[in-house]
């Protein structure tokens, strides 16, 4: 199918007329391309959390009941030997009252200990250094001793260290240790050293070049590389959970580390093909380093936050009275969007902005958006939104709030979507969350969506999108992430950025995928223990990102958008920084496109020898990016002139077959 689609954009060589008004026109937002995080696919832990250890508060397996009751405390992936039992007396941390106790085994011959994989095997580097921590006591009023070791997946040990434990009160033990090899499988024992027995808790082991001491290094480069505007979290499906005592808790996520209670993760068991009883959410990677690390890579933040809704895919509306919060209860639902703004704008005299400054961060983050709902839709949402959207009015006049549309783009399956946006539209909110997962026919008909939005009505959030490619088999170990799929997308973004006046923000979806733990796809990002892989839709948005312009364009064929008409579909912009024009091109046909453009406006030629052009180009539409094989990535930006000319005020130049384009003159 994707190859019949292909073929009917087989335009003949006639050259196309495009004319540019160089006015620069709408500003483009600078939020205008982004990331969005959902901890799906163990995204967080397991992914870029850098944390190797598994359950190392020893919390897991974990349930939450409706009523909120936790039932947890277990051993789930450790492997333990001697004389090893848990207990909950006089814990370390209250929130995670569980920690292990290990007693000598009463025989020379016999040891106690544990044994921890970490997800799917510990990610283990030649030379690197890994820092090992733990809260530790003893039962008595003697010395212990404990050895921690690095494994390789072939059993034999690595490297050993030994740590010291003293006294009968909960202490912090570190301890550094060096891999002397790499290893994808490797895995970490602790064994009692000593006659005294001891207690152990939080047990963790981050490699040395963690960001920040808890992200995983090459999972930061590759979001900061991608340039992103705005930074959507924590999710996603997670923000409402399958129940309400199961939804993404931020005050559960902030304070010391060491304390931030397990939660279930709703995508451990809502895939029953591809289920991962083992997944859950440490709250590691909580709401404080989600922030930091918007402001590392230079995004704005957008938190989304529950409604009072649990999950409407998992929850019939007939159910409303017992599975959601009534309109009448929602007061701590409100007062934790209120205190997300404090706990991020407030100063150190306010109880969370003294939280922020005690964790680490005394300025503000500077918050502007704040999403209240995720995929909700019908009357529930819009009735609870209210009561939000005036608390947030009254107190936060300036934040910007971000209502959604439900899960559907348009009212194919019903008039959800168009009652989603008039109910948005009711209750003025200043963005609206569209989320698509549609295949390439639809994108390609979706290319002039936002030319028909109202110029009037609150602004759009592309929140979640992918071109979900329509083959029953793919060649991709990785998933769905082939190149025809990342051209597609290339091909929508083009409306996006042509209708800048109406879209303000666009984050593809979703953002990691390890490779033996994956639930969806396809996926921007795929890991596995050692490597990560930047797929072709991760090249498409990098393109965007960095080539985003200040002012939107006009590009016109006849008088009319570029939208896909033989296969072409192009969007310009004017940078006012560089002072540059910067024009994309998509081609999706199986035949080069010759273009001329006439640049309304000027009188002096563009200067084609000082111009560039980066091209993404695959002659295979099903070519992906795997562990073992980068198949396609851009071009380096490099000199237009070989391939563009210019006469008075016109340009002319060939955009090849499948491929996006990018030029700046």
């Amino acid at each position: 199918m994707a190859m019949m689609a292909l073929a009917t954009f087989t335009s003949a060589h006639a050259q196309r007329q495009l004319v540019l008004n160089t006015k620069p026109g709408a500003p483009i937002q600078p939020t205008m391309y982004g990331i969005f995080f959902e901890d799906i696919n163990f995204g967080a832990d397991g992914g870029l959390y850098a944390e190797l250890v598994e359950n190392r508060s020893f919390e897991a397996p974990l349930h939450i009941t409706a009523s909120g009751e936790r039932q947890c405390g277990g051993l789930q992936g450790w492997n333990v030997f001697g004389n090893v039992t848990l207990a909950e007396a006089n814990p370390a941390f209250d929130r995670n009252p569980h920690y292990a106790v290990l007693k000598d085994d009463g025989h020379r011959e016999k040891f106690t200990g544990l044994e921890n994989h970490g997800y799917f095997g510990m990610g283990l580097k030649k030379d690197l250094g890994y820092k090992f921590s733990v809260y530790a006591r003893t039962h008595g009023t003697g010395a212990a001793k404990i050895r921690i070791e690095l494994v390789g997946s072939d059993n034999e040990v690595m490297a050993k260290k030994s740590v010291d434990i003293a006294g009968k009160d909960w202490k912090k033990y570190t301890a550094d240790i060096t891999a002397p090899r790499t290893d994808a499988k490797g895995f970490m024992r602790i064994y009692l050293e000593s006659k005294e027995g001891v207690d152990l808790d939080h047990v963790s082991l981050f490699p040395a070049d963690a960001w920040e001491g808890c992200l995983r290094a090459d999972l930061v480069k590759d979001l900061k590389d991608l340039h992103p505007g705005v930074f959507r979290f924590p999710g996603g499906c997670i923000v409402e959970g399958t129940d309400l005592a199961s939804r993404y808790q931020w005050k559960n996520s902030v304070g010391p580390v060491e304390n931030r209670p397990l939660n279930e993760n709703r995508w451990n068991y809502t895939f029953p093909h591809r289920l991962f009883p083992n997944y859950f959410q440490t709250y590691g990677m909580g709401f404080y380093e989600l922030f930091c690390l918007s402001e590392y890579i230079g995004a704005e933040p957008l938190p989304i936050l529950n409604v009072g809704l649990a999950c409407q895919y998992q929850n019939d509306d007939k159910d409303a009275a017992r599975v959601h919060v009534a309109t009448t209860d929602l007061q701590p639902y409100i007062d934790d969007c209120l205190d997300l703004i404090e706990f991020c704008n407030g100063g150190t005299d306010t109880k969370w902005g003294k939280l922020r400054a005690d964790m680490g961060h005394p300025a503000p983050f500077n918050l502007k958006f704040i999403g209240v709902g995720n995929e909700q839709w019908g009357p529930l949402y819009p009735e609870r939104l209210e009561y939000f959207v005036k608390a947030i009015r009254a107190k936060y006049p300036k934040i910007k709030i971000v209502g959604s549309s439900g899960p559907e783009p348009d009212d194919k399956g019903g008039k959800q979507f168009t009652y989603g946006w008039n109910e948005m539209t009711r209750l003025k909110a200043d963005l609206v969350d569209e989320h698509y997962y549609r295949n390439q026919q639809w994108f390609m008909e979706n290319v002039s969506r936002y030319d028909r939005y109202d110029r009037k009505g609150p602004k759009v959030f592309a929140g979640e999108y992918a071109c979900h490619i329509t083959q029953p088999a793919l060649p991709c170990p990785e998933g769905k992430n082939v190149f025809e799929g990342a051209l597609y997308e290339a091909a929508l973004m083009t409306g996006i950025e042509r209708n800048a006046d109406v879209v303000y923000m666009a984050t593809y979806a979703p953002l990691f995928a390890h490779e033996e733990g994956w639930q969806w796809r396809p996926d921007l990002i795929w890991m596995d223990n050692l490597k990560t892989v930047r797929t072709p839709n991760y090249y498409v948005q990098q393109l965007y990102a960095m080539n985003p312009g200040t002012n939107v364009l006009s590009l016109t064929e006849n008088k009319l958008p570029v939208t896909g008409q033989d296969g072409l579909c192009a969007s310009a912009v004017f940078d006012k920084a560089s002072g540059k024009y910067i024009v994309k091109f998509v081609n999706l046909g199986d035949q080069p496109q010759q273009v001329q453009i006439t640049f309304k406006g000027l009188k002096a030629v563009p200067a084609v020898e000082n111009a560039t052009v980066a091209f993404f180009h695959s002659d295979d539409p099903m070519a992906c990016n795997t562990m073992k094989n980068i198949a396609v990535a851009p071009s380096k930006e490099m000199s237009a002139a070989s391939v563009a000319s210019a006469e008075k005020n016109v340009v002319k130049l060939q955009v090849p077959a499948r491929t996006f384009a990018v030029y700046k003159f």
